[in-house]
């Protein structure tokens, strides 16, 4: 028993002194206009985008996110229209996504199609890869034509103007606080991945 709380206070104090290297300009950054009623965790994306394609399939940073956050804590993906020649037609791809509850299937076809393959290169391109994923066409063109796609479009678009988003991939929390990517320890893959996931759990301990 005395062994198990030893290890319990160890690990205590582990995080206390990991969260303690923490801070607004190094790890993460404090917005200077909080945004209320955003997710918790929100991150921003693009399939064009060749680091947040090694933020998903390389470093894997949303995976051990979602592992590792306090359960009932969701995070929350949206993709920006700024990049490549599709990027309007691939935001609205990704509203579909997200009506559909299919995100998890798609994204990695995605991204691959995209980024490896270079198979992308018209919206029947992009449905092409939905059908890959399970997803019919019937389901697809009454998904893209429909009002709740419409407005989860905007939705994206609002959360990143509100946000004053500079680039991807970026990942807010609580609508206060951006984990700085280049403010973390990226001697490897793993202890990245793991000290994002931990700066994404502290920030969400922060009022």
């Amino acid at each position: 028993m005395k062994k198990i709380f030893l290890a319990l206070v160890g690990m205590v104090l582990a995080f206390s002194a990991s969260a303690a290297q923490f801070s607004s300009g190094n790890q993460f950054v404090t917005l200077d206009k909080p945004v209320s009623g955003e997710p918790q965790v929100l991150e921003f994306f693009s399939f064009y985008c060749p680091h947040c394609y090694q933020f998903e399939k390389i470093y894997h940073i949303s995976d051990t996110i979602k592992k590792n956050l306090p359960q009932g804590t969701k995070v929350t993906k949206y993709h920006v229209e700024f990049l490549g020649p599709l990027g309007k037609e691939m935001t609205q791809a990704w509203a579909v996504a997200l009506a559909l509850g299919v995100e998890d299937k798609v994204a990695p076809l995605m991204f691959d199609a995209v980024q490896k393959t270079q198979v992308v290169q018209t919206a029947d391109d992009i449905k092409k890869v939905f059908i890959q994923a399970g997803v019919t066409s019937e389901e697809y063109d009454s998904a893209w034509n429909s009002f709740v796609v419409k407005s989860l479009v905007v939705q994206q678009e609002k959360a990143a103007a509100d946000m004053g988003l500079q680039g991807v991939p970026s990942i807010f929390v609580n609508g206060k606080y951006m984990v700085k990517n280049d403010g973390l320890d990226m001697s490897s893959m793993d202890i990245y991945s793991k000290q994002y996931s931990d700066v994404v759990n502290f920030l969400l301990t922060q009022k």
